[in-house]
């Protein structure tokens, strides 16, 4: 919770892009640059998941540039038209007709029509001529001769619908599938229209069904075909209102019996507002219900199966010709569903898709009866708009904390994550279900939310870790770096007063070393010593203040505040001694003089912060405490002992094993301090050992209490377990010594020294 109030404004801003997504995807506003983009979407993923196979189910009679050579520009005769259909139907035995061209014109080819005017005309009384007339007028009648060839076949007749300010109609309408009042009253449940351009009128009557081939209802901006209309609503005077249905789903209707259509509707949700066409319904024997699901203007989304084509490799296509001079075999398209259309460029019957920028139009039918069949029906749900709420909210929410609250590096993973998964999941919803979601509000939500929110942790956030790691890099350890730059609004070099552990470590011996070394050798000494020895401090979190001479001083506590400092302290000061005994070893085995470290350590409030003067200044530590910790540090040589701790360290380190020395009294202090040095760890202490200390503050009691003989005494055991111990012999001497003076009723037990 904390790191949230930390980096709300960054929070706040990553959420910026989530509320201009969640008001796009509402309707509040509408951005000019989402449905192209979820266009291309969809292009793209269609594209990727369409099957790509052949359906022989559905064969296409392509009226292609060769078929125009043989057999004439279009339009064709409709003789030959008859006598295609009767291969088709007749030889070829196939299962359904569906033709993708209007005859809106009567045919004149024949020249029937003036003949007949010359008879009732100039040579109306020739008798031969009017008898020969009689006799050949039903071969030239061309359009009887085709409506012949429909009678009682499976055919479907296409014709087309017209919207203009003043109604036209041409041609006649089949019987309309539903009649006006079939949708409830108000909205436009299909796209309306009110002319139309139809087949002549022996032909639709001859024509068991018709429908419209009308594509493209709406402009999406582009141009392309993605969605056809399968009812359509004829408002006009010249047939009969009511709704009608497209090409494609009467020739999937003829296949299937003509099974009744019906519609479902589901509740807007809103109070007063209208239902919502979810889906058309066909009763199809031997296979059930179908639901094909469309939008408010009863169109479906084309499955589509390929690039399209005669290469395309979704349907069969056969050159009209071909079909019409008999080169197929007898029964070569039994039971096939064939649709006539027109590939030829001059007939101007292709089509931008998503799949293919010259599309031929009857393919587009071709792939929704194909959809229709195998009921791979691809749709816009009705609860897409909250599918998308949904999205945004739950990736919004996590990026904006989320990548608030990570590294930069991992921020990019997260955003790199929640956009696969996002893809993934639409994706993986189109594939299996046909689902077709919300997309790219999603997508560039998540773009601009990570624009913002790095662009906000570099500029603003990450310049004030910049500056806080220009401050305190040289004197801080690197991790204790990184934490700091995790809230660096807590941290500044403002002098401020606190509780810290201060270490001041110094060499002994150094200047005897000195003199056996040429100057780069002793500099490469001091550098390899003063390394190591940082090592350890900063791996104790602790911060080097500076180096002087052959002293290194640090403290631990700040800038980051470390509840167990003086532990910390305690255990680098145990580290560095062992440290410098390896040196030791090293020293030895070259023949050099060995080294020793005396260590102070004290605990106590002191003043940290930025100080020094205007053309130099550093991150240090002063106050008592502080020179308390580096008159210890001049006194460890005297006890014999590496490391020297004040009481306050002894108490704050209370992990360890303390053995007291002395009381003592330091240049600048009126006041006794008692001085301690670390043992051991409590955890690691022997009985033996702690059978020694307790015989020592024995001995420390009897001193202080000018029991001479006493403390000889109890001293005499220890002599005999560590005769060499500097600090046994120090106190046998003041005994020794102490025994030859009276008895001293001011003496407080401390002894005083007035050096460093």
């Amino acid at each position: 919770m904390n790191a949230l109030r930390r980096h709300w404004l960054r929070i706040a801003i990553t959420l910026l892009p989530v509320l201009l997504a969640l008001g796009h995807a509402v309707g509040v506003w509408r951005s000019p640059f989402v449905e192209p983009f979820d266009n291309f979407i969809y292009d793209t993923r269609l594209r990727l998941t369409m099957p790509r196979t052949l359906d022989p189910r559905i064969v296409i009679v392509d009226i292609d540039d060769p078929s125009l050579q043989q057999l004439g520009q279009w339009p064709w005769s409709r003789d030959k038209l008859a006598r295609l259909t009767e291969e088709i139907v007749g030889r070829q035995q196939a299962a359904v007709l569906g033709y993708d061209v209007l005859f809106v014109e009567a045919d004149g080819s024949s020249g029937l029509a003036s003949l007949q005017q010359l008879a009732a005309g100039p040579l109306r009384d020739d008798a031969a001529f009017a008898a020969q007339l009689q006799r050949l007028a039903p071969t030239l009648d061309h359009d009887t001769l085709f409506a012949k060839s429909l009678v009682d076949r499976r055919v479907s007749l296409g014709y087309y619908f017209t919207l203009t300010p003043q109604a036209r109609a041409k041609g006649r309408l089949p019987v309309p599938l539903l009649p006006p009042d079939t949708f409830p009253a108000g909205p436009h449940y299909a796209t309306r229209w009110n002319g139309f351009a139809g087949s002549i009128a022996p032909l639709a009557e001859a024509a068991p069904a018709g429908g419209f081939i009308n594509v493209l209802i709406e402009s999406t901006g582009d141009g392309v075909v993605r969605a056809a209309p399968l009812m359509a609503r004829y408002e006009g005077v010249a047939a009969t209102p009511g709704y009608y249905e497209s090409l494609a789903l009467a020739v999937y209707r003829l296949a299937q019996g003509r099974p009744p259509v019906r519609a479902a509707f589901a509740p807007s949700g809103l109070p007063g507002r209208p239902a919502l066409l979810e889906a058309l319904l066909l009763d199809t024997p031997g296979q059930g219900l179908l639901r094909v699901p469309v939008d408010q203007s009863a169109s479906l989304l084309v499955p589509f199966r390929g690039p399209g084509g005669v290469r395309g490799g979704s349907f069969r296509y056969i050159a009209a010709a071909d079909v019409f001079n008999g080169k197929l075999a007898p029964g070569e398209l039994k039971d096939k569903i064939v649709l006539v259309g027109a590939t030829a460029p001059g007939l101007q019957d292709l089509r931008a898709t998503p799949v293919g920028a010259a599309f031929p139009g009857v393919e587009v039918h071709a792939n929704i009866i194909s959809g229709l069949i195998d009921r791979r029906l691809p749709y816009v749900p009705d609860y897409a708009p909250g599918y998308g709420v949904l999205v945004l909210l739950i990736s919004g929410l996590l990026l904006a904390v989320g990548m608030s609250l990570l590294p930069a590096s991992r921020a990019a993973l997260l955003c790199i994550g929640v956009g696969v998964l996002v893809v993934g999941l639409n994706a993986a919803l189109f594939a299996s279900f046909g689902l077709v979601l919300p997309l790219a509000v999603a997508l560039m939500m998540i773009a601009m939310a990570f624009v913002l929110n790095m662009s906000w942790g570099y500029f603003v956030e990450a310049r004030a870790r910049r500056g806080l790691a220009r401050l305190f890099g040289t004197y801080v350890p690197p991790q204790l770096v990184d934490e700091m730059l995790e809230r660096p609004e807590r941290y500044s070099m403002r002098a401020e007063s606190k509780e810290l552990t201060v270490m001041f470590c110094d060499m002994r011996g150094f200047t005897q070393l000195s003199e056996t070394m040429a100057p780069t050798e002793l500099q490469a000494f001091l550098n390899t010593v003063f390394s190591r020895l940082t090592e350890i401090i900063n791996a104790h979190r602790g911060t080097v203040d500076k180096y002087m001479g052959d002293c290194v001083m640090a403290f631990w506590g700040a800038p980051v505040h470390t509840a167990d400092h003086a532990t910390l302290a305690v255990q680098a000061a145990t580290e560095m001694v062992a440290a410098v005994q390896e040196i030791n070893l090293v020293h030895r085995a070259d023949g050099r003089p060995e080294i020793n470290v005396g260590i102070g350590l004290n605990t106590g409030v002191m003043s940290v912060g930025d100080m020094g003067s205007a053309v130099r200044r550093s991150y240090t530590v002063v106050g008592d405490a502080v020179n308390l910790a580096a008159r210890l540090e001049s006194l460890s040589g005297h006890y014999g002992a590496e490391i020297l701790a004040t009481d306050a360290t002894r108490q704050a380190a209370s992990r360890y094993l303390w053995q007291e020395l002395d009381l003592v009294y330091v240049r600048g202090k009126a006041r006794a301090v008692a001085v301690f040095t670390p043992v051991a760890r409590v955890d690691e202490a022997g009985p033996a050992l702690l059978a020694q200390l307790e015989r020592w503050d024995l001995v420390l009691s009897a001193y202080r209490a000018q029991q001479w003989a006493e403390g000889r005494t109890l001293l005499a055991p220890l002599l005999t377990v560590d005769a060499k111990k500097v600090l046994y012999q120090l106190y046998a001497k003041r005994l020794a010594s102490m025994a030859l003076q009276p008895k001293d009723p001011d003496w407080d037990g401390a002894i005083r020294f007035e050096t460093k």
